[in-house]
């Protein structure tokens, strides 16, 4: 088991968070991925992606390498709303775009020959076989699949608190985009499990002007509720890539832990356990 993490015999946190036999080994993720970035980031790897970046693809992996190490946010990005537009993807875009980091479509067109010997008769009343031909065009064969960071050959993508079907999208472009020729292997970042018992001591969410929100009977409205089981997280990546759904292309998973938000000590220092509780 990997991933830097040790879910109890009989949970459901192992029957649906830890990858499966067709995950890489620990050894191989310890070989390519710094201690810095496992003490902040869960991590799994699929079709050997983390060899693969490691070796041969390194410049842009050192890139992601960097970013993932001065990524940080705080208490007060993860009670605001916002979803996926929140700030603490902006993070992300903000350590990765200057660098050449795009968003990325491949769109195009299927050509195909279909090609025989036919027997025909010649000119002589012999029969004999001529090569004939046949090209048919499937359009939009690729429509427009699209993945947020592709820099040369590798793609990366960033789900804080998106619907969980967005996972699949993901993964089915990482697929298109590796079986088009156009990437080599991918990266995805998601919330890890082990973020919902810091949601659940903080308590109250944020509203939209960063004040504590209240719900129409003037009650704090809850952090945890905001962060759903059906929203991108670790289980709901993790179940996806152990049945294959990212098909042929090497994947490499993060899942972000409390490490990452960098004023969490200082934010239990300034909120005393009994006015936690009353939330």
């Amino acid at each position: 088991m990997t991933q830097n993490s040790e879910p109890v015999e009989g949970s459901i946190e192992e029957a649906t968070e830890v990858p499966s036999v067709s995950a890489d080994p620990d050894e191989l993720i310890e070989d390519a991925i710094p201690q810095i970035i496992r003490e902040k980031f869960r991590v799994a790897s699929y079709r050997k992606a983390a060899s693969v970046l490691r070796y041969g693809l390194n410049e842009e992996f050192v890139e992601i390498l960097e970013a993932l190490e001065a990524f940080e946010i705080t208490t007060e990005m993860i009670r605001r709303p916002g979803g996926n537009e929140s700030e603490v993807p902006k993070v992300i875009s903000a350590l990765l775009r200057p660098k050449g980091w795009n968003e990325t479509t491949i769109s195009g067109d299927l050509h195909i020959t279909r090609s025989w010997r036919e027997a025909v008769v010649n000119k002589n009343g012999k029969v004999v076989r001529v090569p004939k031909s046949e090209v048919f065009v499937r359009k939009k064969y690729l429509d427009g699949h699209k993945i947020d960071y592709v820099k040369n050959r590798v793609a990366f993508d960033f789900e804080w608190n998106s619907k969980d079907q967005t996972f699949d999208r993901d993964l089915y472009a990482f697929a298109a985009f590796a079986e088009a020729g156009a990437i080599d292997a991918a990266i995805i970042v998601t919330r890890d499990t082990s973020l919902n018992h810091i949601f659940s001591e903080i308590g109250q969410a944020l509203d939209k002007d960063g004040n504590p929100a209240f719900d129409a009977a003037g009650q704090p409205v809850r952090l945890l509720p905001k962060y759903g089981a059906s929203t991108t997280w670790w289980g709901k990546l993790i179940y996806r890539l152990n049945a294959g759904r990212n098909g042929g292309c090497p994947v490499l998973a993060l899942g972000i832990k409390p490490e990452c938000i960098s004023d969490l000590n200082d934010w239990r220092e300034t909120h005393s356990a009994a006015s936690t509780d009353e939330l």
